[in-house]
């Protein structure tokens, strides 16, 4: 254990860096009050020449690092399309979960991921609430029905493993309900792998408690995503602790050797896209793999589920509480 692992708190990562749009929208915002925003060229000229040359810069730097940082997810891109015809031809199928805190970057990895892949043999699926006819049904039973057929890639942004962190602590299943499903989903996802030819990854996202919120204000702030916030987010800040204990008991019940899970540090988004797919292509064999390359993982990023547990043993016994 490095001393850089013993100071971080599990739900800690590492610093956030700034958002290219944020840092383009702050300084245009302080000059484009006294334009003509509907001119047209004319008004992008008029613009231009309002903006100092620091305030140029400064746009011109996030420009170029929003551009360096898709430049260095394409190569990764690429070796996912490989993966995908490879699936397709050995007729694997491939389950990938993604679970985990709202706005942890869930569904941005999952676009990321996906970008350039073949549409036809992909899906993403995002179970929404139950119907009140699967409410009485078995509760991996709506997830079964999305799973992948031969030669096809299905992600699941947030799966089954609402019945371990999002239900109990809003309240939407029974004390009853949750235990049983602790006891019984290591059984469900031997059987589901079992045949030899189906491949489950589980990642859970772990984002920090400021930089949730953060990302929660620019939600509220931002018409665009206001769409966003649900009944969930708007008291996952007060729920924090409760959310934590779900997280650790979920990790200490249902991580297994045929089924591990994935964390993945994500405060800087960039990062947690990169290893996200470092992790998933190190995961399945496939032929035509880049040699030159990097595919070696983050260890600062992804956290195994078991050294995760760990950490948070160890965080509670020194501070009576997990503080992540």
């Amino acid at each position: 254990m490095t001393t850089e692992e013993k100071k971080r708190p599990p739900e800690q990562v590492l610093s956030s860096e700034p958002k290219a749009h944020d840092t383009i929208r702050s300084v245009l915002s302080k000059v484009e009050k006294r334009l003509d925003s509907s001119a047209g060229k004319a008004g992008m000229d008029e613009l231009k020449e309002a903006l100092k040359k620091k305030q140029k810069e400064r746009i011109v730097n996030a420009a170029l690092g929003k551009y360096q940082q898709n430049e260095q997810l394409k190569p990764y891109q690429a070796e996912l399309i490989k993966l995908q015809q490879h699936v397709e031809q050995t007729g694997k199928k491939v389950i990938i979960l993604f679970d985990g805190r709202d706005a942890s970057g869930k569904g941005g990895t999952i676009r990321r991921i996906t970008r350039y892949m073949n549409e036809k043999r992909y899906r993403i699926e995002v179970p929404g609430k139950p119907s009140n006819r699967q409410q009485t049904e078995l509760h991996l039973k709506r997830y079964i029905e999305r799973f992948p057929s031969i030669g096809e890639i299905v992600l699941f942004d947030r799966s089954w493993y609402n019945r371990a962190l999002v239900e109990p602590v809003m309240g939407f299943c029974t004390q009853k309900q949750y235990r049983e499903f602790l006891e019984t989903v290591n059984s469900y996802e031997h059987n589901f792998i079992s045949d030899g030819q189906t491949i489950l990854l589980k990642l859970y996202f772990s984002v920090s408690k400021e930089e949730q919120n953060r990302r929660f204000e620019r939600r509220m702030n931002d018409p665009l995503r206001q769409w966003k916030l649900s009944e969930v987010d708007l008291q996952a800040q007060d729920l924090w602790d409760e959310f934590t204990e779900k997280k650790f008991r979920l990790l200490q019940k249902t991580n297994s050797t045929e089924a591990p899970w994935f964390i993945i540090r994500s405060d800087s988004k960039h990062l947690a896209r990169i290893e996200t797919m470092k992790l998933i292509l190190n995961t399945v064999r496939y032929r035509g793999r880049s040699r030159s390359l990097d595919f070696e993982l983050n260890k600062d990023v992804v956290i195994s589920g078991e050294r995760e547990v760990r950490l948070m043993e160890r965080q509670r016994r020194k501070h009576g509480q997990f503080i992540g």
